[in-house]
């Protein structure tokens, strides 16, 4: 896929904590949610990029559709 997309690295170590595997526990609502979003079926978002890689860089749908699903869960009244 040669469509041009920030790098969203969930493996990326931090000043602190250094994972975020070692900072969120396994139970975590996160982890449900982002097992939740790679099964949903975002082809409709990738396909209003252009395929070719150019232009400016966007975020990863996934990881939006993700950060805004798990918004919700943070926010119960949707102001997340």
């Amino acid at each position: 896929m040669a469509q041009n997309f920030i790098a969203c690295d969930r493996e990326q170590e931090l000043l602190l904590p250094p994972s975020l595997r070692e900072w969120l526990p396994k139970e975590h609502v996160a982890w449900f949610v982002l097992d939740a979003v790679a099964e949903m079926d975002l082809a409709a978002f990738f396909a209003s990029y252009r395929d070719d890689g150019w232009g400016r860089a966007a975020h990863d749908p996934a990881m939006m559709v993700a950060s805004r699903t798990g918004s919700h869960r943070a926010w119960p009244n949707g102001a997340g």
